[in-house]
């Protein structure tokens, strides 16, 4: 019977004691390193043999590895061999997709925890494919020749914002991790939103992702 070397990286240790239990379950699957940071995920990556990692999207943001979509990007392209899953709350299209494309197994919701990983560790373990969340986003941002002259036009404070938003965080979740209120991050992301002449999240997420702004 193969045995797979599972790393399970999250900020909150309740989410890695119980994704733990679910994995030890499953006697195909061994874990053998958990981390509360992106830097120590990297470590542990870089220290032994890791077949299967299950990561939470959000991980503290003070890491030179960052977290969202940059650390999965990260991870993908520095560790192809190993076979990602993503635990989130994130629901939008884009994001999921993006994902996708950078080749995770599937995005697990975490308000179906249990369940979902149970799923896609049976599948792994008998070979078969992880069925995860679909969706096929619409560009909205195609062909305009004033992208980048429209992006230089950001502030700093409105960069980063973008940037944190793109990650999966919500405007609450950044205005915490700022020690900023919230109606202050809410105005400077209206005013990005301007700048970039675009008038919706949707359109803004696919303004950033197609354009690969952030990664």
């Amino acid at each position: 019977m193969e045995t797979f070397n599972v790393v399970i990286a999250d900020d909150h240790p309740i989410v890695l004691l119980g994704v733990r239990e679910l994995v030890e379950r499953n006697r195909c699957f061994r874990v053998v390193g958990e981390a509360g940071r992106s830097d120590g995920l990297i470590e542990l990556l870089e220290s032994q043999p890791v077949d299967l990692l299950i990561t939470d999207f959000n991980m503290p943001g003070d890491s030179p590895y960052g977290d969202g979509l940059k650390l999965v990007e990260y991870v993908t392209r520095h560790y192809p061999e190993v076979r990602v899953l993503v635990l989130t709350m994130i629901s939008n299209p884009l994001i999921l997709t993006r994902l996708q494309e950078l080749g995770v197994l599937a995005v697990i919701q975490k308000s179906q925890l249990h369940v979902e990983i149970e799923v896609a560790l049976k599948a792994i373990a008998k070979g078969k494919r992880v069925r995860g969340h679909q969706s096929a986003p619409t560009s909205v941002l195609t062909d305009v020749p004033d992208l980048d002259e429209r992006f230089s036009r950001l502030s700093p404070k409105e960069y980063e914002i973008l940037r944190l938003f793109v990650q999966g965080q919500a405007v609450n979740d950044i205005a915490r991790g700022l020690n900023r209120s919230a109606k202050t991050i809410s105005t400077q992301k209206i005013s990005a939103m301007r700048k970039l002449d675009v008038s919706s999240d949707q359109e803004l997420l696919a303004y950033c992702l197609e354009r690969n702004l952030f990664n």
